[in-house]
């Protein structure tokens, strides 16, 4: 072993919730566990909302991904209580259901279309009228025509949520490397662990990539061994609700989503008093700036949905990233590189997704085979001799490097 290094089974490249989900679960069966990520606990979890919204995020096409995102959802009040248990943190998970609304005739149609879609798909979903819509949450606007009560889609806070997986990775003997991944190590044909930014090794018998939109971005990956995983920029904000005799509220007693002007708007009520508006939707790279517009078309919309929404304190602004691939579903499974396993590309679903990533990776680095559920969504799925499963070339018995562009952040 080299000076400064570390050897552990299973070193993972990403400290958000799907690397730590995955560490987290490594660890219980017994694999050494490193993860490498300069500020662990961050990622997209400190910007996303955390609906947890199988239902009524069903989108034309995506039929297998909603099996998946369906498992996810059953799995999560034991996968909350095992890891509040593990962590002694609370999640902020409340089974408090939501409510997709149209404000207009357009909108209404789609929402029609999107609850027949619901029903040949199994799910269920209510439609109301406006008026029944304004009983369950009376802020709504005079102007809602009509929506789909969905109680079976909850949510949980992000941010807790990466708070209580820190923690139960702490506990459960996980070692973090605080610092960049550089570039993936090859040797005698097999992924070997990663490089650091700082010149240290993290050497391992198997390496996981789950950095999130910076997954596709490491260094040394053999030449088209990885599916396109690109960022989708999303700005949020974050509101306080009234408080009246020790608790907060009234305002909404449950998550509200709709359709303004062709553009998603939602309002995420919280226990604790927050309320998160997002989010916008842009495909500009890897910029993170909040700008006027975004905040102005989410104040907008979402004054629209609910007019006393503009009363209310803004306390945060943020914009993140979300890792988005070609089918907008993510990528489990192990590469054509031996050693080398993906857990990356969730877009818009990684907290939902996090209880069953976790399961599956937890399996597939323990035993080698990945459970039925996540078989689809394995990189073979894209094509191209890498993706399909052919040996990837690389040197015997020497390092492989392929440098790519300074990165601002590795994991």
């Amino acid at each position: 072993m080299r000076a400064g290094s570390t050897h552990s089974d299973v070193a993972v490249v990403g400290g958000g919730i799907i690397g730590l989900v995955t560490a987290w679960r490594a660890a219980q069966r017994g694999l050494s566990t490193t993860v490498i990520d300069p500020e662990p606990g961050g990622g997209a979890a400190r910007v996303a909302a955390g609906m947890l919204a199988a239902v009524t995020e069903l989108h034309y096409g995506e039929e297998a991904l909603l099996a998946l995102n369906l498992a996810s959802s059953a799995r999560y009040p034991d996968f909350v209580a095992e890891l509040e248990g593990a962590s002694g943190q609370e999640t902020g998970y409340r089974s408090c259901g939501t409510l997709a609304v149209a404000l207009d005739a357009d909108d209404r149609a789609h929402l029609r279309e999107l609850h027949a879609l619901q029903q040949r798909c199994g799910l269920e979903s209510q439609w109301l009228t406006g008026r029944e819509c304004r009983r369950l949450e009376p802020m709504l606007a005079p102007s809602v025509r009509g929506g789909l009560r969905v109680d079976a889609d909850h949510q949980t806070d992000p941010r807790r949520l990466a708070t209580a997986l820190l923690l139960a990775c702490e506990r459960a003997g996980v070692v973090f490397r605080r610092a960049a991944a550089a570039e993936l190590t090859v040797e005698r044909g097999r992924a070997a662990g990663v490089r650091l930014d700082d010149g240290t090794r993290a050497e391992a018998g198997q390496t996981v990539l789950a950095a999130g939109s910076w997954t596709s971005r490491l260094a040394g990956v053999p030449e088209g061994l990885l599916p396109p995983v690109r960022p989708v920029k999303g700005q949020v904000l974050r509101l306080r609700m009234p408080q009246r005799d020790g608790r907060y509220g009234p305002f909404l007693s449950r998550t509200v989503r709709a359709v303004v002007r062709g553009g998603s708007v939602y309002l995420v009520p919280r226990a604790n008093g927050e309320l998160v508006i997002g989010a916008t939707s842009e495909e500009l790279g890897w910029d993170t700036t909040v700008t006027a517009g975004g905040v102005y078309e989410l104040l907008r919309d979402a004054h629209e949905l609910a007019p006393g929404v503009t009363e209310l304190p803004l306390t945060e602004t943020s914009a993140g990233l979300r890792p988005a691939t070609p089918d907008n579903a993510p990528v489990i499974g192990p590469t054509a590189l031996p050693d080398l396993r993906l857990a990356a590309g969730h877009y818009r679903n990684g907290v939902l997704l996090t209880p069953v990533t976790g399961d599956a990776m937890g399996e597939l680095l323990a035993t080698g085979e990945l459970p039925e559920v996540a078989r689809a969504f394995t990189p073979e799925r894209f094509g191209g001799d890498e993706a399909a499963g052919r040996p990837v070339q690389v040197p015997y018995g020497s390092e492989q490097s392929k440098h790519g562009e300074p990165q601002e952040r590795s994991a």
